[in-house]
């Protein structure tokens, strides 16, 4: 194994006055330092257990939630691509008992770890000011009540409120029932936090409560979520550019291009050039680019298409060639793939693309479309149905 400055720099590290100097990066080795990032290079990264749950939320920085369950619900697979042993019940204790995860909104519903509450909380005053998302609408006086009954009964879900008048909707998303979108506001605003999750299910109760607060943490400052935001881009990427940056948060691009320039400056950022990339801005650790780069062990994984890897349809196109299309929303007609079709990632290209779906009471897993992405073969076929039978036995095991 090599480093990309090894191999580029005769043996000098990308530091101090040769870290403001680009260097070039082909897109194998981007592959594999994005790979890396990821921890899909190895098979069990974060170990086993709950603890391996957090762990992985922690480097993350995200675990998108999402309604669709044709097969196993996003969150849980994305964790189990990493986590082997993953079980449904970890990521529940870290959210109801141990409460080192928490839910909000980066740019989607996500788990995230607790240590970054403080973040949030600016987004969460800004929401309370100025309400925005479905909860913009909601009756005052809806939105007092629901909170009376959270603060004097304890925690609730919306199966707990029946004494709603239900309304006509006003998009696809809404409810027709006043108090779940009263809750849903509270949850913008942070005056509520989901402390439990049943499926889609969500249990709301006070922020404070839940957590156990008598003071709430102090909220993060501007300078502080950019920062947090860049390291974060840096941890799970590898290499990075200002659109890959923003992809959770959309922070304004002036302050945070200004933020890469000092960290240029000071030669904590090397700037990049991306094979077949050029003229795109890009930028990375000095220690990403002197890391030895581990060999393609030629791990067969099944990808939610909200994985990280894949969420970011761009940038994947960019860098392994493979834009993800997701058609869950596309009529049946018009679908090229299919309704909820996976990504499979063989060492780090992408070979197929795999529409599936539980059939919970048979215990199995239907392959309902097999798509080459590339060149496949029979020994590949086998490769991938092995980790097929893997996925299976998640995907029907007991919670």
């Amino acid at each position: 194994m090599s480093s990309i400055t090894d191999r580029l720099q005769g043996g000098t590290p990308a530091r101090g006055a040769a870290a403001r100097a680009r260097v070039r990066v082909s897109l194998a080795d981007a592959r594999r330092i994005w790979l890396r990032a990821q921890r899909l290079d190895v098979r069990e990264p974060f170990g086993a257990g709950p603890d391996a749950a957090q762990r992985a939320i922690e480097h993350l920085g995200y675990v998108q939630i999402d309604t669709i369950n044709v097969i196993e619900r996003c969150h849980h697979h994305i964790l189990w691509s990493r986590i082997p042993r993953y079980r449904r019940a970890d990521l529940a204790h870290l959210q109801s008992d141990a409460k080192s995860v928490f839910e909000y909104w980066t740019h989607a519903l996500a788990y995230l770890p607790i240590r970054d509450f403080p973040l949030y909380l600016p987004q969460m005053r800004r929401h309370r000011r100025e309400p925005r998302h479905w909860g913009a609408r909601v009756d005052p006086a809806d939105y007092r009540r629901v909170l009376r009954t959270v603060r004097s009964g304890g925690a609730l879900t919306i199966r707990d409120i029946d004494d709603d008048v239900l309304v006509e909707k006003e998009h696809l998303w809404a409810s027709r029932k006043p108090s779940k979108a009263a809750l849903q506001l509270g949850f913008w605003n942070g005056v509520l936090s989901i402390s439990a999750r049943t499926g889609m299910l969500k249990t709301y109760e006070l922020t404070e409560r839940h957590f156990g607060w008598r003071r709430w943490p102090a909220p993060a400052t501007e300078r502080q979520v950019l920062d947090d935001l860049i390291d974060a881009a840096l941890r799970t990427q590898g290499i990075v550019s200002v659109a890959s940056i923003r992809h959770t948060r959309t922070n304004p691009i002036g302050p945070l291009t200004r933020a890469i320039a000092a960290r240029v400056r000071r030669g904590a950022l090397v700037p990049v050039e991306l094979e077949g990339a050029e003229r795109l801005p890009q930028w990375a650790e000095a220690a990403t680019l002197d890391a030895k780069l581990r060999r393609d062990a030629g791990l067969v994984h099944v990808l939610s298409p909200f994985d990280p890897l894949v969420r970011q349809r761009g940038r994947t196109e960019l860098v392994f060639g493979y834009r993800h299309l997701f058609e869950a929303y596309v009529p049946e007609a018009k679908r090229r793939y299919g309704y909820f079709t996976l990504p499979v990632l063989v060492g780090d290209r992408f070979e197929a693309l795999l529409d599936l779906k539980t059939d919970r009471a048979g215990r199995r897993l239907l392959v309902r479309a097999w798509h080459w992405l590339g060149k496949g073969s029979l020994a590949l076929r086998a490769r991938i149905e092995d980790e097929l039978h893997r996925l299976e036995r998640f995907q029907v095991a007991g919670e």
